[in-house]
Parts: structure tokens; sequence; C-alpha cells
């Protein structure tokens, strides 16, 4: 998450000491931030804030995955009121208070990761969280943010409100994994779940609850269902592979294993692992790849030299003039994922072996 990383705008000078807290906390989470201030408080790290503040909003509101705005909180949302979309599409906002007390989770909540950004700035500044989304004050997972940390995409926004709204009224919810989807048993203790192979069966059983959400590997057609219900589609999710060539097996599923953690995922979310084809007689790759239980796929240098995209690394000058391409896992994890796809974990290095890895749809 944040891989087009997190924009930080302070406008006083006691709001630029917080911004630069702020940012050492994100840095240690290992997120990547951007912090525009006034150029009469700018310093060291601090990026000149030329344009009005509402216009500068308007240039970074997509081009961001969250905005921190170190200001009054009522500045804020009179600069990014006429931006505001959609709660899937909008970026997380927050707003912290110049001096650090309060850090306030104010857009994009559960699907943004506003609240889970917020509590992780208020812990690092020593501040105090503020989240008032109705889900987080009954302690139960909402909808969009379990789709935002199962990384499933919402199939039907349309039923959140209803089936959020009766998590929140503590009514009987259920929980339907169809077929081969996977979902992490630690993050859905909250619901009722079971396990079905067709949609007749899962529809049967959300009947005889108040509402229901479906987990399931495609696309289905729910119209007709009685109850409220929502889907969630699992989307492909895609390791990109890199390695030197004296790299142990061991020592690739190390990265990978490193990596996934990193990325909150587990190994039975992934769908494959790719990489470039000239590691096709690699059998420390093959190998590796086999333990892990999960296919390869290769992928030729001209495919990949092809991608063009705006979560990809600055092409490394020694890949570049080593194989004719000026990087391998990013672009393999990529292409693989498919349309409309996205960094989920930038490359990553450790102990010879390179790991990205990307969702799509």
């Amino acid at each position: 998450m944040y891989a087009k990383g997190i924009v930080v705008v302070a406008i006083t000078r006691i709001g630029v000491e917080t911004s630069l807290r702020i940012k050492a906390t994100l840095d240690n989470a290992g997120l990547n931030a951007t912090i525009y201030a006034p150029k009469k408080y700018s310093q060291n790290g601090v990026c000149i804030l030329e344009e009005k503040l509402p216009v500068f909003f308007a240039d970074t509101y997509h081009r961001f995955d969250a905005l921190i705005s170190v200001m009054a909180t009522g500045i804020t949302i009179r600069a990014v009121a006429p931006l505001l979309e959609s709660k899937l599409t909008d970026p997380a906002v927050i707003g912290v208070d110049a001096k650090g007390k309060f850090v306030i989770s104010l857009l994009s909540g559960h699907y943004g990761g506003a609240n889970e950004l917020a509590r992780t700035i208020a812990k690092g500044i020593g501040a105090t969280p503020v989240i008032t989304t109705a889900s987080e004050t009954t302690g139960k997972l909402s909808v969009d943010e379990l789709a935002r940390i199962l990384h499933l995409t919402i199939q039907n926004p349309s039923s959140l409100v209803a089936v959020n709204a009766a998590i929140v009224n503590e009514e009987r919810i259920v929980l339907v994994v169809m077929g081969d989807a996977y979902v992490p048993l630690e993050f859905v203790s909250c619901y009722e779940i079971k396990k079905t192979k067709t949609l007749a069966q899962t529809l049967e059983i959300i009947n005889r609850y108040d509402a229901g959400i479906i987990v399931s590997p495609e696309t289905l057609e729910v119209n007709e269902s009685p109850k409220p219900t929502t889907v969630l589609n699992v989307r492909k999710i895609v390791v990109g592979l890199g390695a030197r060539k004296d790299t142990s097996s061991d020592s690739m599923i190390k990265g990978v294993e490193c990596a996934l953690a990193s990325a909150g995922l587990s190994l039975s979310q992934i769908a494959s692992v790719a990489t470039v084809d000239i590691k096709r007689t690699s059998q420390p790759i093959i190998d590796a790849v086999n333990r892990l239980g999960l296919p390869l796929e290769f992928l030729s240098v001209d495919v990949l030299r092809s991608l063009k995209h705006q979560d990809l690394s600055p092409d490394s000058v020694m890949v570049q003039e080593k194989i004719g391409v000026g990087g391998v896992c990013e672009r393999a994890a990529l292409i693989v994922a498919g349309k409309n796809s996205k960094l989920l974990l930038k490359k990553t290095k450790l102990n010879g072996v390179t790991v990205a890895i990307a969702e799509g749809e």
C-alpha cells in the first residue's frame, strides 16, 4: 500500500517541525513521504510549497496514496471538498494539528487506509489518534476495510451502506468463501464463516442472516438476493523475482517470505511468481518456486522493456547493461498481475535476491 507515496503539507514553522517527526515515523515504517511547506519555513528535506493550498491539493490529490495535512482541520476540509469522488478512489486524508497532539483520520479511513495510517503516525509522534468511522467504534471491520486488508475488489459498492449498517447495528452477518478463494481467518474472526461451491448454496445461506459478504474468485450476479449482500472478488497478486547467478534457492525463499511479511500478505494469496526468461534454466529459481508451491512464469526481455508504468523504480544501469532491461522483478510482477496492476511492494533487495509484489484486478 502507498506505492505512489505520501505527501505531508504544513503552513507554519511549528507544523514543519511536526511534519519532520511524521516523516521520521513513516520512514521507520518503510513508507515514502515528501514534505511541502512555504519557502520561509523550508529546510533540509522539505520541498517548497509554491502554489496556494487549493491548487496544491488539486494537483496532488490523485498523484499520491495519502495526504497528511498539518494545519487546522477546517483549512483541509475546504481545500479537499471540491475534489471528493468516492470512498473507493479518494486517497487517504489525515489531519494533524500543528503541535502534533491529535492525528485525525478524515477521509478514506477504511479502503484508503487512513485509519491505519493515523494510528501509525500517532504512535510514532506520541499523539492521540482520532478515528470516527462507525465500525471502528464497535470493534468490527467494515466491509471496505476488510477488502483493503485482504486485497479484494468490491464488485458492488452500492451494497456497502446496507451491509456496513448491519455490521454497526450488530445484526447477524455471514461471510461466505466460495470455491478456491482464500481468506486468512485471523482477519475475519468477527464474522460467521461458511464455505460453498455454488452461488445457489451461497444465497441460501445468506438468506438465513440479516446480511452477507461473499468472497469469490469471479464476478457474481447477486441482484436477486433478498438480503443486503456485498461481493468481494479476489485480486491477482504476483511476486516478481530476480536473483544473482550464484544465489541459492534458500536465499530466494527467504527473500520472498520477507517481502510477503513486509506487504502483510500470506503465501496462500499469491497467484504466481514471474521472472525474466534468461532464468529459465536457473535450477535454484525453479527449485525455490516449486518449494513455495507456486506457478512460475517467464517473460522475455523485450516484453519487460516495453512496460511503461508509474510505479516503476528508476532503472538500474548495471542490470540494463547486463541483460538489456533496467529492472526485472517490478516489471515482471506488474505484467503478469494483469489489468490495472499496481505495486504493493517496490523492489526489495536481500542477499542477492530482488523481490517485488504487484496486484491486478
